[in-house]
């Protein structure tokens, strides 16, 4: 997609995963980089598979070192990403983190599920939405988002250490770290970044980059659901401008991670992309408030990443038909890539575990149309983006396990790490079974 800005020293990737756990590391090629993307609550199906792909590297021989030197993410990617950033010198440590906080998940810790607080934000929003008109005094009060999501600064400081993270950077743990948001002002979707390298601001159709060092407000205002959670001011060209989440407006979520020098990508979605042959699901009865946010939801978390790795995909199929003199005189390159995303719709899985949220979100949500639980469920494709509760969230880990699992050959394929073997089984040759590197594999 675009060439890189720096020359990395070249010797074999998985050689990387080899060195001393808290060795520096050089810049290796390839460079792998991984994509996770938004999602509220889904993120927790990206820790399932990070656990999984934990696994497969420990039964590969592999200990310590981090497989990702560069790091992107989304909306709940984000945190997710800088969370495995402050523990870059060990893989296996930042997925047992992640896991143990996504494993105990409650929503308290993401946002006020007292009474009192959604007295404060989501009923008076409503209040102001049906009465508004008439009462201007709620006008001068109204609310800035439904919930309020104060508590997820404060967990933010537990799970993510800004510091750490550029220690580890200039160690060289990790080549580069990068973070989405969208402006409210401006209509931009910016990628905030830092890397150990010296790589210059990017600047395409709508989205821009900006080199700076990440902290919590950065991912506060990356993962700032529309509505949902209130916009987060950040300065940016030496001008206060408010953010919301990463996802909107986002046309090429892979874009950072090639910025940034991968030379292949693991991306980690947040919704099934294909759906199953045979007849569709329907509903006879109008959709309500809930049901309309759940589809617009989805529209903001799903649909650019499919779009992305299809334009991917064509990159590297033409890529591939060109000449040798040709490909000298591009900026373009192949880029590998393994996407992995849920095998179920996650709406589904949330229907079945909407009775857990606390009793105020419950009366909230049930106010803008959520009702029902497991089939009779409307509105579950809202919640399942609320659904920071452990039931839940416990689901997600253990079907991001399975789907990775299902295809361990692949993945095994595309790290090159070792298959362990059976018992009497010969050992294959390195090239063995390898796909062409161009090949999209979702």
């Amino acid at each position: 997609m675009v060439s890189r800005n720096h020359k990395p020293i070249r010797i074999r990737g998985s050689e990387m995963d080899g060195l001393p756990m808290n060795s520096p590391l050089p810049t290796i090629s390839p460079i792998t980089g991984l994509v996770l993307t938004g999602g509220g609550a889904r993120a927790g199906y990206q820790v399932g598979v990070l656990k999984a792909i934990a696994q497969i590297r420990r039964e590969s021989g592999i200990r310590g070192g981090n497989p990702f030197p560069v790091i992107t993410g989304t909306s709940a990617g984000a945190i997710n990403a800088s969370a495995l950033a402050t523990r870059a010198d060990d893989f296996d440590v930042a997925v047992a983190d992640l896991v143990e906080v996504w494993s105990n998940f409650s929503a308290r810790e993401v946002y006020r599920a007292d009474l009192a607080g959604i007295i404060g934000t989501g009923a008076r929003w409503l209040a102001m939405l049906m009465f508004g008109w008439i009462i201007p005094g709620l006008q001068r009060t109204r609310p800035q988002s439904l919930l309020d999501n104060a508590p997820l600064r404060t967990s933010l400081r537990a799970w993510v250490k800004p510091a750490h993270i550029r220690e580890l950077m200039r160690q060289g743990h990790l080549c580069g770290l990068a973070v989405t948001a969208s402006s409210y002002g401006s209509g931009l979707h910016v990628t905030f970044y830092e890397s150990n390298h010296d790589i210059p601001p990017w600047t395409r159709s709508q989205r821009i980059a900006v080199v700076t060092e990440i902290d919590a407000t950065h991912l506060l205002a990356s993962s700032a659901i529309p509505f949902v959670f209130p916009a987060v001011p950040l300065r940016i060209d030496g001008h206060i401008e408010y953010f919301g989440d990463g996802s909107m407006r986002q046309s090429a979520p892979i874009s950072p991670a090639i910025h940034l020098g991968a030379d292949r990508v693991f991306i980690v979605g947040s919704g099934r992309i294909h759906e199953p042959p045979g007849p569709r699901a329907g509903c006879g009865e109008s959709p309500n408030l809930a049901q309309i946010g759940g589809h617009a939801l989805s529209n903001i978390f799903l649909d650019s990443l499919t779009a992305d790795a299809e334009r991917l995909q064509r990159i590297n199929s033409t890529l591939k038909l060109l000449p040798n003199e040709a490909l000298g005189k591009t900026r373009l390159r192949p880029i590998d890539m393994l996407m992995i995303s849920p095998s179920e719709r996650l709406d589904d899985l949330a229907a079945r575990h909407i009775g857990s949220l606390p009793l105020p979100i419950r009366a909230l949500l049930r106010a803008v149309g959520v009702s029902g639980r497991g089939e009779t469920a409307r509105g579950a494709a809202l919640a399942s983006y609320l659904l920071f509760e452990a039931d839940y969230t416990r689901e997600l880990i253990n079907l991001g396990v399975k789907d990775t699992m299902a295809r361990r050959d692949e993945v095994l394929t595309f790290f090159g790490w070792k298959r362990p073997l059976a018992v009497d089984e010969p050992e294959l040759g390195d090239e063995a079974g390898r796909p062409d590197a161009t090949t999209l594999r979702i």
